[in-house]
């Protein structure tokens, strides 16, 4: 999960980037080669609205992050419990000489998915 949660940041900078770099690009060439645009939508006011744009993106980058702290902390926690239960399940089934029968093909598949779901944190 935290490759995800980093990946995503990765994202989000690239993102940031990425704008930055297009409003100095519509910048430089409203600047050199549309001096005269007046008839047209103002440049000026396009350039308003990508800055907008961007103070929004940024505004939602601020609430991903302690949403993604909190899941990848939720995450963590789920997983501890399970492999807590996982742990209790088989000590009762030494103590109780019980020995469980095979996994059903849905529960296998479910298992296989929790275990590469706890690898990836």
């Amino acid at each position: 999960m935290e490759a995800e949660v980093d990946k995503l940041e990765l994202m989000f900078q690239k993102a940031d980037s990425d704008l930055d770099y297009i409003q100095y690009r519509l910048e430089y060439e409203i600047k050199t080669n549309h001096p005269d645009t007046a008839s047209k939508k103002n440049p000026v006011t396009l350039l308003k609205e990508l800055s907008a744009i961007k103070s929004r993106y940024q505004t939602l980058h601020a609430r991903f992050k302690p949403i993604a702290a909190e899941q990848k902390e939720t995450k963590n926690r789920i997983c501890a419990t399970v492999n807590k239960t996982m742990t209790i399940i088989q000590e009762l089934q030494k103590q109780t000489d019980l020995e469980l029968s095979p996994l059903t093909k849905e529960e296998k598949t479910a298992t296989e998915q929790l275990k590469s779901f706890m690898s990836d944190l």
